[in-house]
């Protein structure tokens, strides 16, 4: 088995960025002063999936947002860490929360400053149009951008190693 896919096997929860990895990176802003965020819904099926496989997963980001918490609620995520300005702070919450360590995370991030937590993550994966650092960082740079199933494509993978991709849970939201 390849290195990576070894790695791959290993992992046993997942980490996320919202900005740049689950949306484009391009916010619109709503007269209410909320920003508006467009997100993949593919991307929303795997990580509800993962959630389902008891697979722990946190959202890491250092916006704010209630819309965003909803979404993220709504798929079964407990573990949505906002306003963090240094990412290895929830990083080690999750952690600790869960009994991990580090190297059974992969964690998915596009911009400097997911590099802290990325460097200390068993697996550091990344959308296609992530900043060169964290493309250089990264084990794994998904074929997808940020919004556009870089999500989906990683925890598919990851599951599918895994033999929990396709069960009786597969087909149902």
């Amino acid at each position: 088995m390849p290195e990576i896919k070894k790695l791959l096997n290993h992992i046993k929860a997942f980490a996320f960025d919202v900005d740049g990895v689950f949306t484009n990176g391009s916010i619109m802003l709503h007269p209410g002063g909320e920003f508006i965020r467009m997100m993949n819904i593919k991307d929303g099926f795997a990580v509800q999936h993962a959630v389902k496989m008891g697979y722990p997963i946190a959202i890491i980001t250092g916006g704010f947002s209630k819309m965003v918490k909803k979404r993220f609620t709504s798929l079964g995520v407990q573990d949505i860490f906002m306003k963090s300005g240094i990412k290895t702070i929830p990083f080690d919450s999750f952690l600790a929360k869960h009994q991990l360590s580090a190297d059974e995370v992969l964690y998915m991030g596009d911009d400097l400053p997911d590099f802290e937590v990325m460097k200390r993550a068993g697996f550091p994966a990344c959308p296609a149009d992530a900043a060169h650092e964290i493309k250089q960082l990264s084990l794994y740079v998904s074929p997808f951008k940020g919004g556009a199933g870089c999500v989906r494509d990683i925890i598919e993978q990851v599951l599918k190693l895994q033999g929990k991709w396709l069960n009786d849970f597969s087909f149902i939201w």
